[in-house]
């Protein structure tokens, strides 16, 4: 599920979301998720596994994926 914000019309991707979901909002979030280790794009798992278990999964911070996620 997406949270668009109608006066900017931004999306705002949260540590629940689905990847799959995430990169069908924000297709820009390729490259951070590339560029930060995480194959996700390519991979099954992106359409049922949330950012916050891709980040556990990978070892990484999800709130510091949240900031350059939704920085773009």
């Amino acid at each position: 599920m997406t949270e668009n914000t109608k006066e900017t019309n931004k999306v705002t991707i949260t540590r629940d979301m689905i990847i799959g979901d995430i990169i069908q909002a924000k297709p820009e979030a390729i490259n951070v998720l590339m560029m930060s280790g995480m194959g996700c794009i390519a991979c099954p798992t992106s359409l049922y596994e949330s950012l916050e278990e891709a980040c556990m999964v990978h070892g990484m911070d999800p709130d510091y994926m949240l900031d350059q996620l939704n920085s773009l």
